[in-house]
Order: structure tokens, then sequence, then C-alpha cells
């Protein structure tokens, strides 16, 4: 398994347009505390931006030594927004970013039956060029729950389209989501997202959920044993054989730095990995 970063670690936890670190300052962060690969999101590269930008962020990843694990194109994706499919109703801009990054994975959003033979087509186009498309385990879409992600992966049929494992958002949903569910998942996995957020019955952050409806929850430091049980993830990826990119995808409310976070959840998540 090879670490990754998102640079969702940078934005705010409620606002995900809003960076909070310079990019060249966080991938030198990412770079020394041993971090593989960046994800990058809108927040600091999009489908609009320009040629000129596109270069910076490759001089900056080629500086700091660093790959790109996944590329998310627009802000809709994240948001979870009705807005969010639109990426698969005009997956080319996406996949020229994905390229100009040097990468082969694009998450993109599917919330309706009616998205999936937009799916489809997208994932046609996107194969043409050798690139995969991925949903993630995301509350409010068609991969809320275990059984529907996989029925709907099943549905769209296509071999480079496949799934973000996040066992943070199954929590939320009341989904189990571990060794069992992982070895369900394996044919489909393309990625692997961690973030410590849990549904708790005094928690003060308002998750709205399709299958349990709203999910009073928290955000734990990521090494806190409180929150998901990272240890039997990691044993379970290990398990299945996963080899891909182990993303750090946690954002921080005030409990540390963006950077501080970073550099904590790397030493953790290496030293479980390594064991």
């Amino acid at each position: 398994m090879k670490l990754s970063l998102s640079v969702r670690v940078a934005e705010s936890f409620t606002n995900k347009r809003i960076s909070t670190v310079p990019f060249l300052e966080l991938a030198q962060a990412a770079s020394s505390a041993g971090y593989a690969a960046l994800c990058l999101r809108a927040s600091v590269i999009s489908v609009d931006d320009d040629a000129a930008k596109r270069s910076e962020i490759r001089q900056t990843l080629q500086a700091c030594h660093l790959a790109v694990s996944m590329v998310t194109g627009d802000f809709m994706v994240p948001e979870n927004s009705v807005e969010g499919p639109n990426c698969l109703r005009h997956i080319t801009p996406y996949l020229d970013l994905c390229q100009d990054m040097g990468c082969d994975l694009i998450r993109v959003c599917i919330k309706y039956a009616d998205d999936i033979v937009w799916a489809r087509r997208a994932a046609d186009e996107a194969r043409e060029r050798n690139i995969r498309l991925a949903h993630q385990c995301h509350t409010a879409s068609r991969f809320e729950t275990v059984d529907q992600s996989l029925e709907t992966l099943e549905q769209i049929g296509r071999p480079n389209f496949g799934l973000i494992y996040e066992p943070a958002n199954l929590a939320l949903c009341n989904q189990p989501y571990g060794q069992a569910i992982l070895e369900r998942f394996a044919p489909y996995l393309f990625n692997v997202y961690l973030q410590n957020h849990v549904p708790d019955p005094a928690g003060t952050l308002i998750m709205t959920t399709w299958s349990q409806g709203n999910v009073p929850s928290t955000l734990y430091r990521f090494v806190d044993t409180a929150g998901i049980d990272m240890p039997t993830v990691i044993l379970a990826l290990k398990n299945i054989g996963y080899t891909g990119f182990v993303t750090l995808h946690h954002t921080q409310l005030d409990k540390l730095t963006p950077l501080e976070a970073a550099v904590e959840s790397a030493g953790y998540l290496q030293n479980l990995m390594d064991t």
C-alpha cells in the first residue's frame, strides 16, 4: 500500500471551496512526512483552470517528488450536490485534467438511477484513454449502503468504474465496514479514503443521510481510538491483498492545524501499514 494525502485536509470542514494552506506549503509538508502522492481537488486545480495553472501544479508536484493518486475536477462532486453527476455528462474536460496531472483515476458522483447510463458512457470514453472512474462510499448517494453500492457497480458494468472505500461514511449510515465488507468490495476497489468521523448521539455535527435521516456525529483526531477502528481497516486491506493508495482524507475543526494533522496521521498510518 502507498500513502496519499488528500488536499481535503487543507479545506474548511464546512466549505470545500476554501483552501487554508498554500499548495506549495502543503506539498512540501506531505513530501517531508512520507506521503507518496496527493489527491487533488478543485480547491487546488479544477477543470476550469488554464494551462498555466496546471503547469504550476505539475511543477510543484515534481519538485516535491509526489505522484497524484486521484483528481476531483469540480466542487459539485465532493459537495455531493444535485449537480454532482453533471461531470458524467461532460466527462472530456475531466479526462483532460486527469491526464495533465499525470493520473489515471477520477472521482465522480452518482445520485439517481438516471445517472447510471451516463456513468457507462463516461467510463467508455475514459477507457479509451486508460483512465478509471470511481465513486466514494458517501452519504446521500447511490453508494450510501454496501448492498446498493455493489448493485450500482454491477449495473454500470464497466471494468474501469470502481469504488473508493471510505469506512466513515459507511459508519454514518449504520453500515459495517470491516473485513467481510472489504472482501465484497475487493473486485471493485480502486482507492481508499480514511477519515475519523463517526455517528455519536451527543455529536454536534449533523450529517444528512438517505437511509438514516439526520445523524449527529463527531469528528475525532485521526489517531483517536474512539472513532473508526483504523488498525482493523488496515489489516483487512492487507488481508484482501490491496496494494493501491491509502489516502488521508481527514479535515480537522480546531484540534490540529492541517499540516500538524497530516504529519501526525502519516506516522500513525505508516506504522499500521508496516506492521
